[in-house]
């Protein structure tokens, strides 16, 4: 999230390369005599494929489908919703992956993919753009219009992969994982969400607060808030060269306001940014000290929480995000003590910043309580990765005394990138079992978890989300 960062959220970009070498074992296309998997693909009414790429031991297409508007008033009209499908195998498990964002259409597989070894189905959510209505009326934008669509494809793409199905997704794509869970309960054999933040009390800051004030180590805390009051000390200075970036790259500040409000923004969101992505074993000791050179200190803010994420540009196709963080997802509020009076603009980094003011937004305090308190009453085989040191944990989703076959899992000292092959050994023997048990599939002997490939190719990259601090 941009803040979500921003803003960054999620999760979200997935960069690989198109061309890939893949685990043995060729796709399989039709049984003998057998329609081909693209024929009986495209029968399906209201799909139709955009592209077909090669990659080795998979078929892998790029289709668009039909979704009413309003899954409310289907007559209402339509939209066409991007998504790919990684083919394996009709007799395979399928994975539906979602990052919550925009669907990457290079192949590459999630990471529960590449455990079960099965199918894979990513889906573009609803007003990220190509998949986004025209006209464009924002109030159909929630998440439960979301589930359906995921509930529909599910329906569509069922009789064709029969075996079981295991949804997923990471930060933004692990919160939408988890609501369609809510609202179609009985769809999916599994969930696994990664680093899925659970607001729900938007107006709540003491989760966060109390994160910031015990993260990491005395020494690393103390040397980010210093070299944050430094760039605002040194805020003149900073916003003249970031006017002058902005002119030299086309980028602008009406959203916001101003090169100095974005700037103020961008300041404030550097301490979620620094424990969201950065490395702490190695991120601490490079914390530049106060007396850096400018130069350095540009250079250091960019890489943390990067100057163009704050620009219209940068905050134009996260757009559905902040609308859905100021209207049902909330968002992160914390305090910022280090920079007690240096401040101009107080309750400037909100969603409300960062969406048209022609569009109106309205906060929907039902959602997420109702979300949080079904995953902690009626969760069922379903499975909850989280970071240590990642912002996004300091609310997350919790197990009630009513969920069944479900976990909760940390990795230790781990950030906004943590997944199952990151955690302890005994959790992740435990997680990749509970894994191919939900998936159909046959547990080791002993439980002992399968031994995992490195990710030594393009297909198997893991997933990024969107370089952008408060974006989950």
């Amino acid at each position: 999230m941009r803040k979500g960062k921003r803003r960054l959220l999620t999760l979200a970009v997935l960069l690989c390369a198109t061309s890939v070498s893949a685990p043995a074992g060729a796709a399989t296309a039709a049984g003998p005599g057998g329609p081909d998997i693209k024929d009986r693909i495209l029968a399906i009414p209201g799909m139709r494929l955009i592209e077909e790429k090669p990659v080795d031991g998979y078929r892998y297409f790029v289709l668009d489908y039909a979704q009413p508007v309003d899954h409310r008033h289907p007559e209402k009209g339509t939209f066409e919703q991007r998504l790919t499908l990684l083919h394996k195998s009709v007799d395979r498990p399928t994975v539906f992956f979602t990052s919550g964002y925009n669907v990457s259409t290079t192949p590459s597989r999630s990471e529960p993919t590449k455990i079960i070894d099965g199918n894979q189905i990513s889906l573009e959510y609803r007003y990220f753009t190509p998949s986004r209505p025209v006209p464009t009326d924002w109030k159909k934008l929630d998440i439960q219009q979301a589930a359906t669509d995921q509930h529909r494809i599910f329906q569509a793409l069922h009789t064709l992969y029969p075996k079981n199905w295991i949804a997923t997704g990471g930060s933004k794509g692990g919160m939408t994982a988890t609501y369609y869970r809510r609202f179609f309960p009985h769809d999916m054999n599994g969930t696994v969400a990664y680093v899925a933040p659970n607001n729900t009390d938007r107006d709540d800051t003491a989760a966060y607060d109390r994160f910031f004030a015990t993260v990491g180590t005395p020494e690393c805390r103390a040397a980010v808030g210093k070299v944050e009051r430094e760039a605002l000390l040194r805020r003149d200075e900073m916003v003249n060269r970031y006017e002058k970036w902005a002119g030299e790259n086309k980028r602008t500040f009406t959203l916001v306001g101003n090169a100095d409000r974005a700037y103020e923004v961008l300041v404030t969101d550097l301490v979620f940014g620094f424990w969201q992505y950065q490395p702490a074993e190695t991120a601490c000791a490079e914390v530049p000290a106060p007396n850096v050179t400018t130069d350095a200190l540009w250079t250091w803010i960019d890489k943390v929480g990067g100057f163009d994420s704050y620009t219209d540009q940068g905050m134009e196709k996260f757009q559905p995000y902040y609308y859905q963080a100021g209207t049902q997802l909330g968002e992160p509020k914390y305090h910022y003590p280090n920079l007690r009076g240096l401040l101009r603009y107080p309750g400037i980094n909100n969603s409300r910043s960062f969406v048209p003011r022609e569009i109106p937004m309205r906060f929907d305090r039902r959602a997420m309580p109702d979300v949080d308190r079904w995953v902690r009453h009626h969760a069922t085989q379903m499975m909850f990765v989280n970071g240590q040191f990642d912002p996004w944990s300091a609310k997350h989703f919790e197990l009630g005394r009513g969920a069944r076959d479900s976990y909760l899992f940390t990795v230790p000292g781990g950030n906004h990138g943590a997944n199952i092959a990151k955690l302890k050994d005994a959790d992740r023997t435990k997680a990749t079992a509970e894994l191919l048990g939900w998936a159909g599939l046959p547990v080791p002997a002993g439980g002992r978890a399968v031994a995992q490939a490195p990710d030594n190719n393009a297909l198997d990259r893991p997933e990024l989300s969107p370089h952008m601090t408060l974006r989950p």
